[in-house]
């Protein structure tokens, strides 16, 4: 529901992971408060938790607000009802334009989009530090209103002409500016106000920290600085383009290979902590993925998907070939997955080095929280029941990791048949060899299958009732999904062994590089 407050639990810390925006259809928060409840320190609670999932802290916080609200302002001219459709929902010869307003002109001093209306300083197309101006010098005046639209907004007694804003239409008149709910938890809650003072009293600082926090707002999405281009690119090193130390390329790959098939690890348990490793990739943002080997440090080496236990002795065990052979401990990762596919196909696995492995000072612990997978279709993983259906969320990853249909549909067989699955559920080979034989027993229709629980199936005898066999929805939905089964069946086909291995191959490779930047 628009507006709606689907997204929290029982109390207002509670919004679910990982959204940021705390009702549908907003940015951030509600400029008038929780709920439009116009309550400055309540909207600090809002600011802080939503612009935390951001990773910003308290001080970058301030710098996006204030610096963001020096330029423009909000319109609130009318009232919402006199505003047409969205763009999509407008009728089809309007040609991409929407919000057709018929108050006024509808444009100009008669704009109506927030709801809120005015400038938040006297000069709204200046950089200056007019906004902490304003909210320190009316700190004791400022008087909750109503917009000509019916919003909550504050506004200063007795405003002095100076301070007013120009007019949008005619820039010799003189309008009073306004501050929103959320502009007013910047000095009324005690450690934004703490920080606003200090910014205030600092304009250099203030311009520093917005122009840092603002390039972070902006780049946070581009990746590793290995993707950035033009002649502005920051020498700076920021912890949160996620540093990666370059990697080495210049030692035995197949000396760490022979030590990795000698070390007693599982055939399992190398493509599960490879794939634990790279399938943090996130195509949106380009974060996460096997190079900077991020697994071994917090969080990654706690998350429930990864088997922490097992993890830690699979890390113990590469880290040690790694050093002994001079590789780092990504690409040692990396090669341990080739190596359990190579022992399990006997094909071979395409190898690219040079991987390096991030420390703990080049890693925002709290930052990467948010690519825990609480799902994992590709491991049979789920960390609890969401509204969101188990397939729904494998499809979700498999779109982040660049993943097509017909790839992700022979990774999660391939994986099956290698023994990865979080709970045993859904492994009907034998768990050492890299065959199509889990699609073949998928579609076998001698069974009947059962629910059991909201995410798992047994498959009994048709004729004799015997269990033969479990699953999940994660398994069920590639014989289920008529698409899907239709790329199923295609590898169940006895003449789709050698096909199976090789499409395997090449989707693995595909995430195992899928952040290798560096080597575009």
């Amino acid at each position: 529901e628009w507006l709606g407050d689907d997204r929290y639990g029982d109390t207002r810390q509670s919004l679910d992971n990982p959204l940021a925006a705390v009702q549908m259809g907003l940015i951030y928060v509600n400029p008038e408060g929780p709920n439009s409840n116009p309550d400055p320190l309540l909207s600090a609670q809002d600011i802080r938790e939503t612009f935390a999932r951001m990773a910003m802290d308290d001080a970058e916080t301030v710098a996006l607000t204030a610096g963001g609200h020096t330029f423009g302002k909000a319109h609130g001219a009318g009232d919402a009802d006199l505003v047409g459709t969205e763009p999509e929902g407008s009728s089809i010869e309007e040609q991409g334009l929407g919000w057709i307003s018929t108050h006024g002109s509808g444009k100009g001093r008669d704009t109506i989009t927030s709801g809120i209306e005015g400038a938040w300083t006297a000069n709204p197309i200046q950089w200056d530090n007019g906004y902490f101006d304003l909210l320190f010098k009316y700190e004791d005046t400022w008087t909750l209103e109503k917009s000509p639209a019916g919003a909550n907004q504050w506004t200063p007694s007795n405003q002095d002409t100076d301070d007013m804003a120009p007019d949008v239409e005619d820039s010799s008149m003189k309008v009073p500016t306004m501050m929103t709910t959320a502009d007013m938890a910047m000095i009324r809650d005690p450690e934004y106000r703490k920080i606003s003072k200090h910014f205030h009293e600092n304009p250099e600082i203030f311009a520093d920290a917005f122009a840092r926090a603002w390039f972070k707002l902006l780049h946070r999405d581009m990746g590793p600085k290995a993707r950035y281009l033009g002649p502005d690119v920051p020498s700076e090193e920021l912890i949160w383009q996620d540093p990666v130390p370059a990697g080495s390329t210049s030692y035995d790959v197949n000396a760490v290979k022979g030590a990795i098939k000698s070390s007693g690890l599982s055939i399992s348990e190398m493509v599960e902590t490879a794939w634990a490793s790279a399938s943090t990739y996130r195509g949106s943002d380009n974060r996460g993925g096997a190079n900077g080997a991020r697994i071994r440090l917090a969080p990654q080496k706690d998350w429930q998907a990864n088997k922490p236990e097992q993890l830690s002795k699979v890390l113990a065990t590469l880290t040690g070939i790694a050093e002994a052979h001079g590789a780092s401990i990504a690409d040692t990762i990396v090669l341990a997955g080739n190596v359990g596919i190579e022992m399990a196909s006997g094909a071979e696995v395409p190898f690219m080095p040079g991987r390096g492995d991030a420390t703990d000072e080049q890693t925002d612990a709290d930052s990467f929280a948010v690519l825990e997978p609480r799902s994992c279709g590709f491991r049979n993983f789920l960390k609890k029941n969401y509204s969101v259906s188990p397939e729904e969320m494998m499809l979700d990853r498999a779109q982040l990791l660049g993943l097509t249909a017909p790839e992700m549909t022979v990774l999660v067989g391939g994986m099956r048949s290698l023994g990865v699955s979080s709970d045993d559920r859904g492994l009907f080979a034998n768990g050492s060899t890299l065959s199509n034989e889990w699609f073949n027993t998928l579609i076998d229709m001698s069974v009947k299958w059962t629910p059991t629980g909201s995410n798992s199936y047994d498959a009994h005898d048709r004729s004799s009732g015997e269990k033969v066999r479990s699953a999940t929805r994660y398994d069920l939905v590639f014989g289920s999904n008529s698409q899907l089964r239709a790329i199923a069946e295609v590898y169940a086909q006895d003449d789709s062994k050698d096909k199976f291995v090789a499409d395997f191959i090449i989707a693995w490779n595909k995430v195992m590089n899928a952040d290798r930047f560096d080597a575009a």
